[in-house]
């Protein structure tokens, strides 16, 4: 038996849906623990692309339990489309989908609220309600999968909140109320084809763990788009670490066996905020293209840069990563030399650890390290000992800064093509 979690290193998008696709199949239940819509998981299954927003990246797999936990935020229209697109192409959903019932819904006010919000001062959300419905939790204020099924419960909180907000949206944004019937009357409706999927989450993980069945948590986003620990506020609305599982499942940090880090093999960022590593002339655009960098949720093209080692090291610090990944290794392929970033200068310090002030990570000037490329294609490989040497030397650097162990590395798209150095399962 393993309990296995998978997370983000860097700005997200680091390709945690094909790891979490692979290692599915010794696993008997996959759980996203925390983030919404906002996320995008990619995974490759022979010629057919699915791009996965909220249920697990392990619904691919016949017969795996799929598990949205409560530290997730809901958007009832954006499941329901994502089951929709799922059973269309065959795959099981209604045996294999479980939904935490006290997982917060997203409301459309939240949506209008968010929306209103970045034309005021742009941070680069996805405008889904991320932000707002996290904080309508933290207020006590949000409506929860557990209210579908209580119509009384769900008019009054909604008649309370659109109190607020539509007095926010006249008076503060100038934009137009929002139908509180409307709403409602949506919402029974989603509670009809949804309530066959909500359950108490946390009592069926802790007995799968208790039988001994494999578990796999699955992260959303990146560590530095952490709430608490990643570039605020240019980061997300949860807490995208390893420490979101517990408090996004109800399972102890006892029962935590391995934490997987997922590393692309250079970096990016989406949306707005501090980026020291980016390559700003057409080698940046080269990668960009070459590694299909756009938002699998927004289709916004990704900022592009080296790998940027102090980050990495703040993100094995705050998770604890007991292996990393290392993805789209292949995308590097050709280029003649390859930076690293080993620390950052500000004014007349270097400093080795990520700061937490924005005014210093905005004006730090990178140190790099330069390693040689190769012009050998890693494109497909699957033994380790066939990848070209200078490939190795990369590989081995990042092992040895990081003081931990790559277990598995990703040589392209699609499910097989991938390096397992040691199974982490």
């Amino acid at each position: 038996m393993a309990t296995v979690v998978i997370i983000g290193a860097q700005w997200g998008d680091e390709g945690k849906g094909k790891i979490v696709d692979f290692l599915t199949e010794k696993c008997d239940y996959v759980v996203r623990f925390q983030g919404g819509c906002n996320a995008g998981h990619t995974v490759v299954v022979g010629n057919e692309k699915y791009i996965l927003h909220l249920i697990p990246s392990g619904i691919l797999h016949k017969g795996k339990k799929c598990i949205i936990g409560n530290g997730v935020v809901l958007d009832p229209l954006g499941l329901l489309k994502e089951i929709e697109t799922l059973m269309s192409k065959g795959i099981d959903i209604d045996e294999n989908l479980y939904i935490a019932k006290h997982c917060h819904l997203i409301m459309p006010y939240h949506i209008a609220i968010e929306e209103q919000a970045e034309k005021k001062k742009k941070i680069g959300t996805t405008k889904k309600g991320i932000g707002p419905c996290y904080t309508d939790k933290i207020a006590r204020n949000g409506v929860r999968m557990v209210d579908l099924l209580y119509p009384e419960v769900l008019r009054s909180k909604i008649t309370a909140n659109l109190e607020i907000i539509n007095f926010l949206l006249k008076n503060l944004y100038g934009a137009n109320p929002l139908d509180e019937q409307q709403i409602f009357t949506q919402y029974i409706d989603y509670a009809e084809k949804l309530k066959k999927y909500i359950i108490d989450a946390d009592v069926l993980i802790n007995k799968a763990i208790e039988s001994g069945k494999n578990i796999l948590f699955e992260g959303a986003q990146g560590t530095l788009l952490d709430i608490d620990h990643g570039t605020y506020p240019y980061v997300t609305s949860s807490n995208t670490i390893a420490g979101g599982v517990c408090t996004g499942t109800g399972v102890s940090p006892k029962k935590i066996d391995k934490i997987i880090g997922i590393v692309k093999a250079y970096t990016t960022r989406v949306g707005e905020g501090p980026f020291p590593t980016e390559i700003k002339d057409s080698l940046g655009e080269d990668i960009r293209k070459k590694g299909g960098e756009y938002g699998a949720t927004t289709g916004r093209p990704r900022r592009c840069g080296w790998l940027d080692l102090v980050g990495l090291k703040h993100a094995v610090r705050v998770n604890g990563f007991t292996g990393i990944a290392i993805t789209k290794l292949d995308i590097l392929d050709g280029i003649e030399k390859i930076k690293v970033c080993v620390g950052y200068k500000y004014r007349n310090t270097i400093l080795e650890d990520f700061p937490k002030e924005l005014e210093i990570l905005q004006n730090c000037t990178p140190i790099y390290e330069e390693l040689p490329g190769w012009k050998e294609t890693t494109a497909g490989i699957k033994d380790y000992e066939n990848l070209p040497k200078n490939s190795q030397k990369y590989l081995q650097f990042i092992e040895d800064s990081l003081k931990v162990k790559i277990q598995i590395i990703s040589t392209g798209q699609k499910r097989d093509e991938i390096i397992i150095k040691e199974s982490p399962l």
